[in-house]
């Protein structure tokens, strides 16, 4: 009896949370402000414009989404640029990223948090000097994993739109190994973002 009485208050427990969740897709895409640093990094390395765009799913953890998981697919530009002189030198790193982030949202202003795994897409790096330009989409000095992290804030608006700013900070080195070495350089890059809510 006692076994029966307590699978069937679970059962009535589950049902309750079942029905506080939600799910809702939206729609995002934004630019990027990034550039590359650490320690081995060009000291010259300024930011340079790029755009990101995705998809994000809300998966509510609590009554009226309070709290809810956040996993995201996202086409992110990163990379730097830099100025010495006459020389002028681009890189720019294409990525698919897939944050999960801890989103709280307190009615309108919302927080999020998280870590985040990226998968090179593809790299161009350019050095202009003058008139003269030479360029490379060489993937082989690179890791193609980047882990990383997110943190952000905005507002979200009851009729479906929202803004938001989120750093963005990659915790694994760009580069791979040169003889043994790790070149300390890293991902980093501030995103804003215009999205649109689907659901309720």
């Amino acid at each position: 009896m006692k076994k029966l009485s307590f699978s069937l208050l679970l059962v009535a427990g589950l049902t309750g949370l079942a029905r506080a969740q939600s799910v809702q897709a939206g729609l995002k895409a934004g630019a990027n402000l990034a550039t590359i640093t650490g320690d081995d990094a060009d000291n010259n390395n300024k930011y340079k414009v790029g755009l990101n765009a995705g998809v994000a799913l809300q998966v509510g953890l609590a009554p009226k989404n309070f709290i809810a998981l956040q996993p995201e697919i996202l086409y992110s530009m990163k990379g730097a640029r830099s100025e010495n002189g006459a020389a002028e030198a681009t890189s720019t790193l294409h990525y698919l990223e897939v944050p999960v982030l801890l989103r709280i949202n307190a009615d309108g202003p919302f927080f999020e948090l998280g870590p985040q795994v990226g998968f090179l897409l593809a790299v161009k790096n350019e050095l202009k000097s003058g008139s003269a330009s030479v360029s490379s989409t060489s993937k082989d000095l690179y890791h193609t994993v980047d882990l990383g992290g997110v943190a952000g804030i905005g507002y979200q608006f009851s009729s479906g739109p929202s803004i938001g700013v989120r750093y963005n900070m990659g915790f694994a080195p760009l580069y791979k190994d040169i003889l043994g070495t790790t070149i300390k350089q890293y991902n980093s890059a501030f995103q804003f973002q215009l999205g649109y809510r689907i659901g309720r």
